[in-house]
């Protein structure tokens, strides 16, 4: 007996993401080829998700970018404007060898340019990558 065994691994990708019931999540980048089903999770703990043009305050922004979509860092830049002081980016992109593939060097060079880290990468569906996107706790903390 382990009583760990249960706690190995998230139970969803809506665990994985850090999504919690009343968390405001806006979500920018919405086109065809997003992964619905990972949508439909995060709804289902969440509610629905909101718009980038929202006025609220929110908890996650959900970004989900390919290669040709424009500047990585200026949308970066741009989720942090309604982010709260602890909130988080997740950016997807597609997997190496789906169309729109972003390499992950314009990830880790444009995170920190933006103001942001990496943190973690986790598989967020069949064609998608999540990067785990933080500012940094240097920048929050004052001493």
């Amino acid at each position: 007996m382990n009583a760990t065994d249960g706690q190995a691994e998230p139970r969803s990708l809506a665990d994985r993401f850090g999504i919690e019931s009343g968390m405001v999540v806006m979500e920018m980048g919405y086109d065809q080829d997003v992964d619905e089903d990972l949508r439909d999770v995060l709804i289902d703990r969440c509610g629905e998700l909101v718009e980038e043009d929202t006025d609220e305050v929110v908890d996650v922004v959900l970004l989900w970018w390919r290669d040709g979509d424009g500047d990585l860092v200026e949308t970066l830049i741009d989720a942090l404007t309604p982010l709260a002081d602890n909130g988080l980016v997740w950016l997807l992109t597609p997997k190496a060898g789906r169309e729109g593939h972003v390499e992950p060097s314009e990830v880790s060079e444009s995170a920190p340019t933006a103001g942001l880290q990496q943190t973690s990468t986790v598989n967020a569906g069949r064609d998608w990558t999540a990067s785990r996107l933080v500012t940094p706790r240097s920048a929050k903390v004052r001493r």
